[in-house]
């Protein structure tokens, strides 16, 4: 079976920067293969007005008190900027930390943060698709070292438009977060080094073989785009134990139970609990695991992860 991979997601919201820069090198220090945050310019869970830190200027003072961990936006927002733009931000951050960059992106949904700060947030879901489209193909051209004008129609209008200097990295990876069938999952056949998907096993078998047809149309080996799931696991010695850690979480990030209750992206229980639904993902090709931790950036469930479950979910 593919080598188990794990990730961790650092909530920006509901925190001073010192602990959330603290839990970062935290994270380095135990051994996990990348660091992601949000970029989200509200917060998103509770309350939308509590603190929340922007994205890029966190990965690049990141990327200064870390030197190992992967370092990525999970995922970048398509309408907040430029293509061009972001693609000079992932040179720089590329440079900035020798070579650890992850480019996410995704065509965004929190129509509140684009209404309040006067972003464009295009007339529907499927148009704003359509521009992540156009717009990781123009990435990934600057990326390569190639260079982009825009044809007419289209959502941007570069012109002869090239990136300089180029990344440290020969090939920098580029995460697309969603699972559209028809327009997402597509883009991620296109362009993608890496997926990330939420979902159970049945619906992630679903949307991967979706995927696996996009591959087959445009010609793309399917074994090039690393599968990774989101999670936001606590993990306790007794499921009640982790129930009382997840209220206690939830109450500093101004988040209301009934708001999360139903959502099954939050795996709360014993180190075994994880494993067994970790285990059940891997079945279906998903071998590359991305926990969000909300603040106060809960220690035992980051100790836990690497050194307790990740051995019982290889087995």
């Amino acid at each position: 079976m593919t080598n188990l991979r794990l990730g961790i997601l650092l909530w920006p919201q509901g925190t001073d920067f010192e602990l959330f820069e603290t839990s970062a090198k935290r994270v380095e220090e135990l051994g996990y293969e990348h660091l992601w945050t949000w970029d989200h310019l509200y917060a998103i869970f509770g309350d939308p007005h509590q603190p929340i830190f922007e994205g890029w200027t966190t990965l690049a003072a990141w990327a200064k008190v870390t030197t190992r961990v992967q370092l990525g936006l999970l995922v970048g927002a398509n309408t907040f900027r430029n293509p061009g733009v972001v693609t000079k931000e992932a040179v720089t951050l590329d440079h900035l930390s020798g070579g650890r960059m992850i480019l996410g992106l995704g065509g965004a949904w929190f129509d509140l943060e684009h209404r309040a700060n006067g972003i464009d947030f295009g007339r529907s879901p499927g148009e704003r698709l359509d521009w992540l489209d156009e717009s990781v193909a123009a990435v990934r051209t600057l990326l390569d070292g190639g260079r982009v004008t825009s044809p007419p129609g289209g959502r941007y209008a570069f012109d002869d438009l090239i990136a300089l200097p180029r990344p440290v990295q020969t090939h920098v990876p580029i995460m697309i977060g969603g699972s559209g069938e028809r327009k997402t999952l597509r883009t991620v056949a296109r362009y993608a080094d890496m997926w990330n998907a939420g979902g159970t096993p049945e619906v992630l078998r679903h949307k991967d073989e979706v995927l696996r047809r996009h591959c087959e149309e445009v010609g793309r080996d399917q074994a090039q785009i690393e599968r990774t799931l989101g999670l936001k696991p606590i993990i306790r010695d007794t499921p009640q134990e982790a129930r009382r850690a997840w209220e206690e979480m939830m109450a500093l990030n101004r988040t209301p139970m009934s708001d999360v209750d139903d959502d099954d992206s939050f795996w709360v229980g014993t180190a075994e609990q994880i494993a067994e639904r970790m285990r059940a993902s891997r079945e279906v090709g998903f071998h590359t695991f991305i926990a969000e931790v909300p603040a106060p950036y809960d220690v035992e469930t980051l100790e836990r992860w690497i050194g307790e479950v990740k051995p019982m979910a290889e087995d």
